[in-house]
């Protein structure tokens, strides 16, 4: 069975200032931010004017929720107006409108900082780093690209489960930077090979490695993601490995099921952006998961079905919304890939479908 989530995302420019940190931090002064917000759900059959159109609906139920933070001192509506803080004012807010299947409200101030409320109401605070490094993988196959050495500029997400913490602003981005910075001299200008425990220095280990350092200094650790390139990566959360490789997608759509004044009842196009998001037990010599160029490889069949194609002329789509679309790649992605348990797809930023093999509790973001 299917779980899908529909997702909507929306922006807010705001100003405030955050009394409850210690004096002298920068961010107790009044500053800015462009906000951006963004909510999942599982949401029931019939909940939307029509099928296929629950991105809009959730949209605007979300643009409405947020419409009162928009270029407005958040501080006259919370007392200290946090990432974390913000969330949970919108998921209020949004339960308060009789949202159902509200999965996860999330709050980015920044493009490299953020938080993630679960479906739990437990807000995951999480912090994107970069560095510049080289590799080579030694135990791939002879002839394979990765067993050169090369190099990447990496990308680190931390996410730590704040109600760990036990009192307000326990875990905060200084505490994440402070905790990054050694690892971040570590890791930085540096053939990873040569460093202990990297030997074969795969996106899966290179994650495994950081959490095995991180754990102990950051007992609420709860994933940590490693993108190799901007378009795959690496997750583990200190028992599972998942991989995804993104792929973008330039078609033309329109909704069979919209009323014909909609505007979505038109032909219309989207560059998508496509997650596939695989998991498998790590293989012992060659230390991934699945190879990322197989997967490319052996999904671009897939692809070339769907891009720069007219979706709603495919015989084999129900319609052209985002759940339907990832349901279909899903299908289509395990044929080719059995590891495949989950496609993104987002028609713009934050606004798509989430659909699923497994359980959504946990939904990891990317």
């Amino acid at each position: 069975m299917l779980l899908t989530l529909h997702s909507a995302a929306t922006g807010f420019e705001a100003a405030c200032h955050i009394p409850a940190l210690p004096e002298g931090h920068r961010a107790r002064k009044l500053h800015g931010h462009s906000f951006f917000a963004q909510a999942r759900c599982l949401l029931p059959a019939g909940w939307a004017p029509f099928a296929g159109g629950e991105v809009h609906e959730l949209r605007e139920r979300l643009e409405a929720a947020a419409a009162p933070l928009d270029h407005a001192l958040l501080n006259e509506h919370l007392d200290n107006p946090t990432d974390e803080n913000l969330a949970r004012w919108l998921r209020e807010r949004l339960l308060a409108d009789s949202l159902p299947g509200l999965q996860q409200i999330s709050v980015y101030s920044t493009s490299h900082s953020g938080v993630d409320v679960d479906a739990r109401g437990q807000a995951h605070v999480w912090r994107r780093y970069r560095f510049q490094s080289a590799h080579w993988l030694p135990n791939v196959p002879m002839g394979h690209k990765c067993g050169r050495l090369h190099g990447h500029g990496f990308e680190v997400i931390i996410h730590a489960n704040q109600d760990l913490g036990g009192r307000d602003l326990a875990i905060d981005y200084d505490q994440l930077d402070a905790l990054w910075a050694p690892l971040h001299f570590e890791l930085n200008y540096r053939c990873l090979n040569e460093l202990e425990g990297l030997e074969n220095p795969t996106s899966e280990m290179l994650s495994r490695w950081i959490w095995n350092r991180l754990k102990p200094l950051l007992p609420a650790l709860s994933w940590v993601t490693v993108f190799e390139t901007g378009s795959s990566g690496a997750n583990f959360d200190g028992a599972r490995f998942r991989i995804w490789k993104e792929f973008t997608l330039d078609s033309a759509v329109r909704l069979r099921r919209a009323p014909s004044a909609h505007p979505l009842a038109g032909v219309h196009g989207h560059t998508f952006t496509l997650r596939l998001h695989l998991q498998a037990e790590l293989h012992q010599l060659y230390g991934w998961a699945v190879d990322f160029g197989d997967v490319k490889e052996r999904f671009n069949p897939v692809f070339k079905r769907l891009d720069h194609h007219p979706l709603h002329e495919d015989p084999a789509l129900q319609d052209g919304d985002c759940a339907t679309l990832a349901a279909h790649i899903l299908r289509e992605a395990r044929a080719v890939l059995p590891e495949t348990d989950r496609v993104d797809l987002y028609e713009t930023r934050g606004c798509g479908a989430v659909v699923s093999l497994g359980d959504t509790s946990d939904l990891i973001p990317v």
